[in-house]
């Protein structure tokens, strides 16, 4: 699945932008021993899944209809989540195109019985594209940041989309390269 749509697919009336704040969520979830991985931290899995969670009810909420995770531009962990840490997973539509968003995703984590402040954690960028029951892509709705904070954020992911889009186009470029000289990898 790409970022763009068969132009088929997006003709149509124009839609309605949605603001920022329309879609954006928190899922929160108290890590238990069954998170962990060998070394008794919180499994990286278990935080990526939560953070495709919470991106997912986003882009569905944004687009109105199902979305699926297209791809996972990058997920960075800044520091371990441990057993009894209440973790809080805080997503946005970040950027839209006619049919793909970019979420972007905040993880914090905090003592469970404790009133200390939340630790940044971990911090991902997806990209989900809105489907109908076909399984065709459809139109979202333009995204509206509603601060300089979001306005941030939109550029931003207008940078990541630029850099995806290259690399892509470069890795089939190799690909074609590759195979026109031969080589059957």
């Amino acid at each position: 699945m790409t970022d763009q749509a068969p132009a088929a697919q997006t003709d149509g009336p124009e839609i309605p932008g949605k603001p920022v704040s329309a879609s954006r969520t928190t899922l929160s979830h108290i890590m238990t021993h069954n998170d962990t991985n060998l070394l008794g931290t919180v499994h990286g899995g278990v935080i990526m899944k939560l953070v495709d969670d919470a991106a997912g009810a986003v882009a569905g909420r944004h687009s109105g209809g199902p979305a699926v995770t297209v791809s996972m531009d990058e997920m960075a962990f800044f520091e371990p989540v441990r057993v009894g840490d209440l973790v809080h997973v805080k997503a946005q539509v970040n950027w839209t195109g006619r049919t793909s968003m970019e979420v972007g995703v905040r993880v914090l984590a905090e003592r469970w019985n404790e009133s200390t402040p939340a630790t940044h954690v971990g911090s991902a960028y997806l990209v989900f594209a809105a489907v109908d029951a076909d399984g065709k892509p459809r139109r979202v709705p333009p995204v509206l940041p509603e601060s300089d904070r979001d306005r941030r954020r939109y550029q931003e992911a207008q940078i990541r989309r630029t850099h995806r889009l290259s690399r892509r186009r470069a890795i089939l470029e190799l690909r074609e390269k590759r195979a026109a000289e031969g080589f059957d990898d």
